[in-house]
């Protein structure tokens, strides 16, 4: 684990981080990317405990498997008046809990695991919630830290929403 001080720099980086997402400040919140981020959520296989596989694995299906191009056409795309699907808005509320952080091999990286909850309202009536895990590498980049890989685990294996129109 690492020292008091750089813990509490960590959270707080992770809490603007979901503020800015809340606020859909989305080039701001890109801006705490690293240009080689991968930004990761694999999908989730209902797997017996003796599968070597496992519930998640690459290549067996992504909702995200995103470069930083990828997650700039995202955003460009939240932003242009065309998007219809979002206007109104969706509402999302980001919690995000438990961070825990230690020191990665290379020095000035830290990995770091977190629990989120994003709470989505749209119109009158959709309303999801969306649980689970982050595991992300955090990287000193000109003294601001940075996300360089982020792996985003669901507890849901099947979603009940009618899209995911939201960063995690």
């Amino acid at each position: 684990m690492v020292e008091r001080e750089l813990a509490h720099r960590i959270e707080q980086f992770l809490f603007r981080e979901a503020r800015l997402l809340d606020s859909e400040r989305w080039e701001e919140w890109l801006a705490l990317m690293t240009p080689d981020i991968h930004y990761w959520m694999p999908a989730i296989e209902n797997r017996r405990r003796a599968d070597r596989l496992g519930s998640y694995a690459p290549g067996r299906g992504a909702y995200f498997d995103d470069c930083h191009l990828d997650l700039e056409r995202r955003v460009a795309r939240f932003m242009q008046p065309s998007a219809w699907a979002e206007d109104p808005p969706t509402r999302h509320v980001h919690v995000i809990s438990n961070v825990e952080a230690c020191r990665a091999e290379k020095d000035g990286e830290y990995v770091v695991h977190s629990v989120f909850v994003n709470y989505r309202s749209r119109g009158e009536a959709d309303n999801d919630l969306l649980l689970g895990r982050r595991e992300d590498l955090l990287r000193e980049v000109d003294g601001a830290l940075r996300i360089a890989r982020r792996k985003v685990i669901i507890t849901q294996s099947l979603l009940m929403s009618k899209n995911i129109n939201t960063f995690f």
